[in-house]
């Protein structure tokens, strides 16, 4: 599936993952995909799984975690491992996470803080891997208002 694939790395500067996280969740959801968002660590998704339930009153993210059960019945599913229980089309890898089934998805999504030297080095080798092996990669920034300008 390389040849269909597409690897977006989301730069982000003006904005935090917390900030732009649940809207890029609500165009998955409203492209018909299922997601999958990859974190490092048990703490971070149960950090992700509270801030989906509470950053807009106003709205409802339909998401789970391995702790909620049921995983194959989840649009969102938040996890710290490299599996794909809820069949998502799009994986979001966050914290510098990394999945090594790229080619299962129709988009991977590596984002990444600008401010965070590590994070850009990680996602600079991400970048070069994606490249090699022939997935069609993209590099996304966001501009002073916190829009998504495609940069590469």
């Amino acid at each position: 599936m390389s040849g269909e694939t597409e690897v977006f790395f989301y730069h982000l500067e003006s904005r935090t993952l917390d900030q732009v996280l649940p809207a890029l969740l609500e165009r998955s959801l409203e492209r018909g995909w299922r997601a999958a968002v990859q974190a490092s660590s048990p703490e971070r998704v149960e950090a992700l799984n509270t801030l989906l339930w509470t950053y807009r009153e106003d709205s409802f993210l339909p998401h789970g975690a391995a702790a909620d059960g049921a995983p194959d019945a989840q649009p969102v599913y938040l996890t710290d491992a490299d599996t794909n229980p809820n069949g998502a089309a799009v994986r979001f890898l966050v914290d510098g996470a990394n999945v090594d089934a790229v080619g299962a998805y129709a988009r991977v999504v590596h984002i990444f803080d600008g401010h965070d030297a590590d994070a850009v080095a990680r996602a600079r080798e991400a970048w070069a891997a994606a490249k090699h092996q022939g997935f069609a990669v993209s590099y996304w920034q966001q501009d002073e208002d916190g829009r998504w300008q495609q940069k590469a």
